[in-house]
């Protein structure tokens, strides 16, 4: 492990004291029950084996605090009368905590939405899913049930990590609970394409991401993981990125790549353990003069097992020379017994073995060993370090620690890796042969260059890999992972820092019943209503309307809208109100019971021109389209395919800028909208207006969009500024969204209502 004094020593400050929670659906131990004693056993499974390895390398790992807890559920389901003992032993002897489930739970959760919903679609096998509404609602109850048993052992300054697929929904489910609270997440499958993710029903695509974005920071095995949660976030949910953070509604979350390592040490040192070494002799015995080649996988279809099989046996079929000079190792370990598609590849398999030895074997030659076991640690070691070829070949894998382990393990730098492009690792280790596990040929191909690999490449080859995993192992990753967590607090905190907190509001509150001439500059969409695809859906309700009436009453009220729509609209749905209306961001003002007046004498020779390009852009991009209005012309793009939208958006503004380098014109960019209108006619110009001649001794502006920084820089010092969304502003405070903006607005009517002056 690479020393990081700086970091790691920073890291380690920023922990002091702070204990970490790993939740996942498993704990690193199954439980049974005999005679009403509690026995616990290792579990299996990559993922527990990867935490369990940080837990184990801790000494090493000044990342990690000593005093740390692993919520998750014991493997299988546990007696009332039985829970508060197995409670207290797994926090004495384990450090855990279980979450109880029911087998029908289990069913419909586990084996249910996680593996018959997620895992078949997340690795790229659609015709195995099922859209089962009742596996679905199972998980959400699981995921809110692990946030019940959370609430009750977490503390304020815990540190959470949430592993996994299983659990996609609870970072969310955390934040609503705790606020403050840092909570991380990490897939280890893969994130698929926005194109199979969007499979998902829209209601379960849209809570799972939403569910996700409730983590301070959401990261992946690879690049390619983190592009497409990337672009499934921005086509779903509309939600930009910038370098990988993502402004969502209440705070903001980073999404970054930490490839998960291993503990490089521990396979290392092991093939010389006494144990393994009796182990390797042995298999060395056995198979005197024999190539081993090794597979060894768990029983699922993502594996790619049979593809390897077939692709073996086209070797033996071009390759004759080779018979009885090779033997194909094949470990497959039990996988989620009683699942159709298990059950019937395993019996495909070990048709397809008996196949191959029947066809090719011969007396003292068995060109396949078969072995469907589980396989202890000290065994898996002893195959790594006998075998001259690993075949790692994935169909889709978000990592795959094979790979790895086998590098690891080749203590003399001999040996062979056959990886597939479609496992997270190959981006890792280039150096390895790299092959399409759908094409048998290529693994037929890659058989016999490995084997025909000279001594010395085998070794100039594994050395590189050797020192990439000794220095990004798997310490190194939990470490990186940390810090970028920890890191998100500072971030956050210079957010937090611009919201409207609880003292803020009151004292808003407060100067807002001392004051007798208020000004109330009130942007209207994203501001007091939210974001509708068309301008047309956005129209105020009943509670908005008796809101602005309330406001209005107050003869010490001055109520503005400012906003970019056309003052026919702002006519018909406030002309019934006391309020002052500016339309078209400024280039229409109409005082409260007077009419409208332009701001600028009208010139609208530039307009068939403007309109003429921007409908030619609306034309190139599907879902666009012009809004022409008195003094200004608009191009929307938010019903637009977002990815084509960052592309064509911009060219347009260059092409305008260019046509309008010469004319008294500006663009706008605004929130999914280009407008084209006169200068010096913004939201500026029109707080002005209303604060020439008058004496206000409180004015309130707030607004959601790069058109409302205008009316924020024109007004006083003195004024309260409030931008609606978590992002950089010119105004003195941020409020998360436009719902708190309503809350803001009634909580000011029913002050100014009170006939004290104590203010709540």
């Amino acid at each position: 492990m690479i020393e990081r004094p700086d970091q790691t020593s920073a890291l380690a400050t920023d922990l002091a004291g702070r204990r970490l929670v790993i939740v996942s659906n498993r704990l690193p131990f199954n439980v049974s029950v005999e005679n009403d004693e509690i026995l616990f056993h290792p579990s299996a499974g990559g993922l527990v084996t990867g935490l369990a390895s940080v837990r184990e390398s801790r000494k090493q790992l000044t990342a990690l605090p000593p005093t740390h807890l692993w919520v998750g559920w014991p493997g299988s389901s546990v007696e009332a009368d039985l829970r508060g003992k197995l409670i207290r032993e797994a926090l004495d002897r384990f450090q855990s905590f279980p979450v109880f489930l029911s087998e029908e739970q289990m069913e419909q959760f586990y084996l249910g939405f996680c593996n018959a919903t997620i895992w078949p679609l997340f690795h790229y096998f659609p015709s195995y899913v099922l859209y089962q509404p009742a596996y679905w609602e199972q998980y959400k109850r699981i995921n809110q049930l692990f946030a019940d048993a959370l609430k009750t052992v977490l503390n304020p300054d815990d540190v959470v990590w949430v592993h996994d697929y299983h659990l996609m929904l609870l970072p969310r489910l955390l934040k609503a609970l705790r606020p403050q609270l840092s909570v991380g997440f990490f897939l280890h499958i893969p994130f698929p394409s926005f194109e199979m993710f969007r499979l998902l029903p829209g209601e379960w695509r849209r809570e799972i991401l939403e569910g996700l974005l409730g983590a301070d920071l959401i990261s992946f095995h690879t690049h390619e993981y983190t592009h497409h949660f990337l672009q499934s976030v921005l086509r779903i949910l509309g939600h930009e990125h910038r370098l990988g953070q993502i402004s969502a509604p209440d705070h903001v979350v980073k999404v970054d790549t930490f490839p998960m390592g291993i503990d490089f040490e521990k396979f290392a040192g092991a093939a010389s353990e006494p144990e393994t070494e009796r182990e390797a002799r042995q298999l060395m015995d056995t198979l005197a003069g024999i190539k081993l080649i090794l597979s060894v996988d768990r029983l699922d279809y993502s594996k790619g097992i049979l593809n390897r099989l077939e692709g073996y046996e086209l070797f033996l079929e071009t390759n004759p020379e080779y018979h009885g000079k090779v033997a194909l190792l094949m470990v497959v370990v039990p996988s989620r017994i009683g699942v159709v598609q298990y059950d019937l590849m395993k019996r495909q398999l070990e048709e397809l073995v008996g196949k191959i030895n029947g066809r090719f074997g011969r007396v003292g030659w068995t060109p396949v060993l078969y072995q469907y076991r589980h396989v202890p640690f000290s065994s898996l070691v002893a195959f790594y370090s006998v075998s001259d070829v690993c075949l790692v070949t994935p169909l889709r894998d978000g990592m795959n620690l094979v790979a790895k382990e086998y590098v690891a393990a080749r203590q003399d730098g001999t040996g062979v890796l056959i990886l597939s492009e479609m496992a997270g690792a190959a981006k890792e280790l280039p150096e390895a042969i790299i092959v399409n596990p759908n094409n048998r040929v290529e693994i037929a191909g890659a058989l016999k260059e490995a084997l025909e690999t000279s001594t010395e490449e085998q070794q100039k080859r594994n050395r590189i890999m050797q020192r990439r995993l000794r220095r990004y192992n798997v310490s190194r990753w939990a470490d990186d992972f940390l810090s970028s967590l920890l890191g998100m607090r500072e971030v956050q905190s210079r957010i937090e820092s611009k919201l409207l907190s609880s003292s803020a509001k009151r004292e808003v509150m407060a100067r807002f019943k001392a004051s007798q001439c208020r000004l109330l500059l009130l942007d209207y969409d994203g501001t007091l209503t939210p974001l509708a695809r068309l301008p047309a859906l956005a129209k105020p309700d009943g509670e908005l309307i008796a809101l602005l009436h309330r406001l209005t009453l107050d003869r010490k009220n001055s109520v503005v809208i400012t906003s970019g729509r056309e003052r026919r609209t702002l006519e018909e749905w406030f002309g019934d109100i006391a309020l002052g209306l500016v339309a078209e961001h400024g280039a229409w003002l109409r005082p409260s019971g007077q009419s409208w007046q332009r701001a600028k004498t009208p010139q609208s020779e530039w307009k068939p021109e403007i309109v003429a390009v921007l409908e030619t852009y609306a034309d190139r991009l599907p879902g666009s389209f012009v809004e022409e209005k008195e003094e200004s012309v608009a191009w929307h793009y938010r019903m637009a395919d977002p990815e084509q939208a960052e592309l064509r958006a911009p060219e347009l503004v260059d092409h305008l800028l260019n046509l309008t380098a010469k004319i008294d014109l500006q663009i706008v960019q605004g929130n999914k909208v280009v407008e084209i209108r006169r200068s010096g006619v913004d939201k500026g110009s029109a707080a002005s207006f209303w604060l020439s001649g008058n004496k206000h001794d409180f004015v309130l502006a707030m607004g959601d969009d790069t058109t409302d920084e205008d009316m924020f820089k024109a007004l006083p010092a003195s004024a309260v500024t409030i931008r609606v969304g978590i992002i950089g502003t010119h105004a003195h405070y941020n409020i998360r969204n436009w719902a708190e903006v309503i809350d803001l607005l009634g909580a000011l009517a029913r002050t100014a209502e009170q006939p004290s002056t104590s203010i709540e």
